[in-house]
C-alpha cells in the first residue's frame, strides 16, 4: 500500500530504519510492516507523519510534496486540503466555518487582513 512505500522511502531518505520510526511513533511491535497489506489507522499515521516531519497526505498519497506547509496562514477558498494537527479538515466543518464568517461578514465583526 502507498502509506507503507512513502513512510519506507521518507524514512530511508532521513536515514532512519523503520524500526526506529515505529518505535518512536509510539506504534505496535511490527505496525508500519502491517501497512504492506492493510490500511493503517488514522492515528498511527499521524504520529508517524509527525516522526518523519511530513503529512499524512503526503503519505497516503494524496499530495506529491513530502515537506510540511510553511506559512501559518491559509485560505478556505484555496485548493489545498486544510490541515489540523496531521488531519485534513472534512468539507462538511469548512462549510461551518465558511457560514461563521459569513454571518460575521455581513454583521461587520470580521476583521479583514490583506
Amino acid at each position: 500500500m502507498i502509506e507503507f512505500e512513502r513512510t519506507k522511502n521518507l524514512a530511508k531518505n532521513k536515514k532512519m530504519s523503520l524500526r526506529e520510526v515505529n518505535d518512536k511513533a509510539k506504534l505496535g511491535t511490527n505496525s508500519i510492516y502491517k501497512w504492506k497489506s492493510n490500511k493503517p489507522g488514522s492515528d498511527a499515521l499521524a504520529a508517524v507523519a509527525k516522526v518523519l516531519n511530513t503529512t499524512t497526505d503526503y503519505l497516503k498519497g494524496l499530495t506529491d510534496d513530502p515537506s510540511l506547509p510553511t506559512d501559518d496562514s491559509f485560505s478556505l477558498d484555496g485548493d489545498k486540503p486544510v490541515m489540523y494537527h496531521g488531519y485534513t479538515v472534512p468539507d462538511k466543518y469548512l462549510d461551518m466555518i465558511r457560514g461563521l464568517m459569513d454571518a460575521d461578514i455581513k454583521e461587520g465583526k470580521a476583521d479583514k487582513h490583506e
